[in-house]
């Protein structure tokens, strides 16, 4: 009797094996399964790399180891290398070919390198303590942030920064003709100068063009 039971139940616990077999799914061809993270595409790489490359530059606005000058000129820069890219694209069909990627990565390398330079030289930007150095830190850290969250592109930074330039040679030559003063009518004119490139900073910042 013993012996019947204990066939019973082992009989019962194949036929349950067998059912559960026979009811779960098996993956077609196009079926997804766990096999890690997704390598990222190499147009990913690409642009993770000029998101780095714009936060390089955005803490040397910060910290005021990159001048508008030197920012004008990176910025000039990596906005060509993104026509460049782009041309690219056109020319393939929206695609990268392996030598594109190439030439591209190794105009990052001299950017890069550039970006390491101009941040390591002697030349520093103006710091807070009067009126208008105050106005030029305040430009700064809100270009500074633009660059770092996308909403100022390569080419709109250069531009702002070239205002900036003009800025800054027009108060060396103010200063030249006074004995290294300004003058009240000097001043006006500067801050008519930063009110401009204010606007223009929030102008950028808010189109639909972004990084």
């Amino acid at each position: 009797m013993k012996n019947a039971r204990l066939l019973l139940a082992l009989s019962i616990l194949v036929l349950a094996a067998a059912a559960s077999a026979q009811t779960a799914p098996t993956p077609g061809p196009n079926a997804q399964t766990n096999v890690g993270p997704t390598a990222p595409k190499p147009s990913d790489d690409i642009n993770q790399r000029k998101t780095d490359q714009q936060d390089r530059v955005a803490n040397g606005l910060d910290s005021g180891q990159l001048t508008a000058r030197e920012t004008r000129n990176l910025e000039t820069k990596e906005a060509g290398l993104n026509k460049e890219e782009n041309d690219m694209r056109k020319a393939d069909d929206g695609h990268l070919t392996s030598a594109d990627r190439q030439t591209l990565d190794q105009q990052q390398n001299h950017l890069s390198k550039d970006i390491y330079q101009d941040k390591h030289n002697s030349a520093t930007a103006a710091k807070p303590g009067t009126e208008l150095n105050d106005r030029r830190v305040a430009q700064r850290d809100r270009i500074a942030q633009g660059v770092r969250s996308g909403q100022l592109t390569a080419g709109e930074t250069a531009h702002i920064e070239n205002h900036e330039v003009h800025t800054n040679n027009t108060e060396a030559r103010m200063k030249a003709q006074n004995g290294g003063k300004l003058t009240s009518g000097d001043k006006a004119a500067l801050n008519r100068q930063y009110n401009h490139t204010s606007q223009k900073i929030y102008q950028d910042k808010h189109n639909s063009r972004t990084r």
